[in-house]
């Protein structure tokens, strides 16, 4: 073999390497050269250099070598080392929430359920919009937080401008011919959908057929105010304004709920508007953060829950546009309001609940991230791995939670968070050894302990790969065992002091005597 063949062979081989490494964390080449840059800006390659070197069209500099090296977290010699790791365990998004089977399969027929969902709903105290909500949060979750029909309409009308201004989001609205009108409506209490009263505001609402109100409370307000600008822009495009949508109000009525009647009966207009707020909610964010400029952003900023501060996002819309925007599937966010009211859920890994936003439950356990900042002042991003049991089951979780206050003034708190089992199998590390290994430790400390050496070093690793911050941040903590329910506790040391033995009912207890007799 020639030296210049020698060379191309080499290149060829780095380059196939690269991109299998690429392709398998789901990274675009722009995805790449971002992360490149943000390592170091003199050496960051382009995009098309990097498709080059790919193609063994161009052999990478040192330099930019130990730049790849570090993001996919390798030794610089592996990447001559002319053989491919075995093929990756597929970590694919299956259906984030378990179904059943419906047998007999004529009780679930079409007909049958439109009699029995209204009188289910009725008889259970739900209402129409807890169900729409409901049946939003599956399809949101069976799509892993993916529309791109939405994502093309935002885009068309936003150009994929980012960052926007607040005067450019009404430009938008001016060249669709919309008229902005103010109102000037304060906060004011409401029991609304909850036993305590909150603070409620009225922030907009769409009067068809192009008429915007705008509160003026909003104009201090800048992320707040885009946002809601852009939601009423959002139903003009995809509703053609025709006005069948419910005001936005924070507080008290969840918002994107209709206010107009208190039955709990269902209404077809509850699921409309519900489904029309989710609409137009993802479509404002699809258009003031859209896809691939956001994704660069958050890769810039470690995936940073409070970097919208930058560009006038909320945190709320970035922690919920992670989930639709990053190169991993696997994540779950949740908004909950004291003492334990979930307003919204998404998850997308299928994490199991602590508790419902249906109604709350006596006994959850107190060792979730979001429960400890409920009941806690800092305002400060905080970063936590969780071993999750339920039964047999064990998974674990890096989450960061922020405690925030929404446009009424209410506290709540904010938590976006990942699956870290799929991006261990991605790297051909068995999951189920590294959970044992924290759990146990855990169980030494009384529940919560320092992550061993070992695993502490995965779960950096994987964070950097990753590109998230909070979780090189998280894995520096004491871990944290949780559950669904404290009255299950699988701790060694029980949190309520002693399990409770769970009795058989009864008659199963009657009829299996009978039947050993």
């Amino acid at each position: 073999m020639t030296a210049q063949q020698g060379i191309r062979r080499k290149a060829h081989f780095l380059g196939t390497k690269i991109k299998s490494l690429r392709k398998r964390n789901h990274l675009t080449l722009e995805d790449l050269s971002v992360r490149c840059v943000q390592i170091d800006a003199e050496a960051g390659p382009s995009v098309s250099y990097l498709s080059m070197i790919e193609n063994g069209k161009r052999v990478p500099s040192e330099r930019l070598l130990e730049i790849i090296a570090e993001i996919f977290q390798k030794d610089t010699h592996w990447f001559f080392d002319e053989s491919l790791d075995d093929d990756v365990i597929d970590t694919a998004p299956t259906a984030a929430v378990s179904g059943m089977p419906l047998e007999p399969g004529f009780l679930f027929s079409e007909s049958l359920l439109q009699l029995a969902i209204p009188e289910l709903l009725a008889q259970t105290g739900t209402t129409g919009r807890q169900f729409a909500h409901l049946l939003i949060r599956t399809h949101q979750e069976q799509n892993q937080n993916r529309f791109p029909d939405i994502e093309r309409a935002a885009e068309r009308v936003g150009k994929k401008h980012f960052p926007m201004r607040v005067d450019d989001v009404f430009a938008i609205a001016k060249n669709l011919g919309l008229e902005i009108l103010w109102f000037d409506n304060s906060t004011f209490r409401d029991k609304g959908d909850f036993d305590k009263p909150l603070n409620t505001l009225v922030r907009s609402f769409f009067d068809a057929p192009n008429k915007i109100y705008l509160n003026r409370e909003l104009e201090n307000l800048p992320s707040r105010l885009k946002f809601d600008l852009a939601n009423q822009i959002g139903h003009k495009i995809l509703h053609d304004g025709d006005g069948a949508r419910a005001p936005q109000v924070s507080g008290g009525h969840v918002s994107g709920r209709r206010h107009d009647s208190d039955s709990i009966n269902v209404d077809a207009r509850d699921i409309l508007y519900a489904w029309r707020d989710f609409e137009c909610s993802y479509f404002a964010a699809a258009l003031l953060a859209p896809k691939t400029p956001f994704r660069q952003f958050l890769a810039r900023n470690s995936y940073a829950i409070d970097s919208g501060d930058k560009v006038e996002l909320t945190n709320t819309l970035v922690m919920r546009r992670m989930s639709s925007v990053s190169p991993y599937r696997f994540w779950h966010y949740f908004d909950a309001y004291p003492p334990g009211n979930l307003r919204a859920v998404y998850r997308g890994n299928g994490i199991p609940l602590p508790w419902g936003n249906m109604r709350l439950v006596s006994d959850p356990c107190q060792h979730w991230a979001v429960f400890r900042m409920l009941n806690s002042r800092s305002t400060r991003p905080s970063a936590q791995i969780s071993v999750l049991r339920s039964g047999d089951d064990k998974r674990l979780y890096c989450c960061e939670s922020i405690r925030s206050k929404d446009a009424a003034g209410n506290p709540h708190v904010l938590c976006a968070g990942v699956d870290l089992s799929p991006a261990l199998k991605s790297q051909n590390i068995n999951p189920s050894e590294t959970i044992d290994i924290i759990e146990t430790s855990c169980n030494q400390g009384g529940g919560s302990a320092p992550i061993p050496t070992e695993a502490r070093k995965q779960l950096e690793s994987i964070g950097k790969i990753l590109n998230i911050g909070w979780i090189v941040e998280g894995a520096s903590k004491d871990a944290t065992i949780i559950c669904q329910r404290s009255s299950s506790c699988p701790r060694d040391n029980h949190c309520l002091g002693k399990a409770q033995p769970k009795l058989k009912p009864q008659i199963e207890q009657i009829r299996e005597a009978l039947v050993k007799a």
